[in-house]
């Protein structure tokens, strides 16, 4: 295949010293995951830069190349040097299916993460995707700390460290993040004590910011700028019936985006009518009537649009590299459609939708506990937040203050 991307200069990259012997089997994939010509071309015109600098830097055998070298490459910011950050990205991705990365040394931030991050599997018990937030934050904070030239800095660890860190952190989240911030930061000091790195204490001198029950309003849209939202999306094109259908399932069913994002083709029964929504918080599934509606944009997009790939997941990447959609690809599209239909929507995510089928179900008359299992919520509590965003009904409730009273 490389021959039919550059018949005349195909030599020139098959030769390569680091990269050459695979250069055949990288177009090859970039080809199976549904890259085009013109961004294969780019990217074996990039490989003779990175194979360049990487034997600058000592690597002679690419069995000797380990992921954290090949990614040191790549350019602080991927604008800088698009088709650099993007080589380096795909190389990457290809090199690791194939495993053949050398094994890298982790360094002492990476080790002890590593070991922290088993704490919180075997002893705590979390779910992966927490594991992994555990771990990026106390990274970062090792990084703030300078462990790995400074190891002895958890010996000498003090709260003013921990709140420094902290405040850093203030700049960019907001208040009940910074909760959640907190409690990893507990959580990890905690394992050092455990650990006998620091004496026990510290953890509990740390200062958590204050976020009051029912502080902030659920974030709720007027159901016209939602059905507004659902008719701006271009359908004439493959992605735009994907997100049309994605977002379709939110506004009709309530679906978080990790639900959309992991809905199975086996999930949706044709012929009984039903969908069946596996919910991860509550643990139990949700067996949904499938509508006339959604019904036919999913089956718009499988039929018309879905890659033929052996995955069971119902929506699929429609850019290269071909695979199974992130949830933060629904907030991406969430947002691209946000702003090509210029709507004054000032929230960042497709959360909002959720919110406003709650509103919307509500002043209907739905009540409150069929709102509750419909979004998977496990108390009504959860659910009576909404009540508060019912302006109109609530005023309708209030009783007439007599006329005698006197204020």
């Amino acid at each position: 295949m490389l021959v039919d991307i550059y018949p005349r200069f195909h030599a020139r990259f098959s030769s390569l010293p680091l990269f050459g012997p695979v250069v055949e089997d990288f177009v090859v994939w970039l080809h199976g995951a549904g890259y085009t010509r013109s961004l294969i071309q780019h990217r074996v015109r990039a490989l003779s830069r990175v194979d360049a600098r990487l034997r600058r830097r000592g690597v002679r055998r690419l069995e000797a190349l380990s992921r954290d070298k090949l990614l040191a490459l790549a350019p602080r910011d991927s604008q800088n040097d698009v088709y650099l950050a993007a080589v380096i990205r795909s190389l990457a991705l290809f090199l690791d299916e194939r495993d053949m990365f050398a094994p890298s040394t982790p360094t002492r931030s990476q080790a002890l993460v590593r070991e922290y991050r088993g704490y919180l599997d075997q002893v705590r018990g979390l779910a992966k995707t927490t594991m992994t937030h555990h771990a990026s934050l106390i990274s970062e904070l090792l990084a703030f700390l300078e462990y790995d030239t400074k190891p002895r800095v958890l010996r000498r660890l003090a709260i003013q460290h921990i709140d420094a860190f902290v405040a850093m952190i203030s700049s960019r989240v907001c208040r009940e993040s910074l909760q959640h911030v907190v409690a990893q930061v507990r959580s990890f000091l905690r394992f050092l004590v455990g650990r006998g790195e620091i004496v026990d204490g510290l953890q509990r001198e740390i200062d958590t910011p204050r976020v009051y029950r029912g502080e902030r309003l659920p974030r709720s849209l007027p159901w016209k700028t939602v059905e507004s939202f659902l008719a701006a999306i271009d359908r004439s094109t493959p992605m735009g019936r994907r997100d049309y259908a994605m977002f379709l399932l939110i506004t009709t069913y309530g679906l978080r985006t990790s639900e959309v994002a992991a809905l199975r083709l086996d999930d949706i029964e044709w012929r009984a009518g039903r969908l069946r929504v596996p919910r991860p918080k509550t643990k139990t599934p949700i067996v949904l009537p499938l509508t006339k509606e959604v019904g036919a944009a999913i089956a718009a997009y499988l039929r018309r649009d879905r890659p033929d790939l052996p995955y069971r997941e119902v929506f699929l990447r429609v850019r290269a590299p071909a695979g199974v959609l992130k949830p933060t690809a629904l907030t991406e599209a969430f947002q691209a459609w946000t702003r090509r239909g210029h709507f004054p929507i000032p929230y960042q995510g497709p959360h909002c939708l959720r919110h406003s089928l709650a509103i919307h179900l509500l002043r209907r008359g739905t009540s409150i506990k069929a709102i509750g299992d419909l979004l998977g919520h496990r108390s009504s509590e959860a659910t009576c937040v909404y009540l508060r965003l019912a302006v109109d009904d609530l005023r309708d409730a209030a009783l007439e203050v007599p006329a005698e009273v006197g204020l």
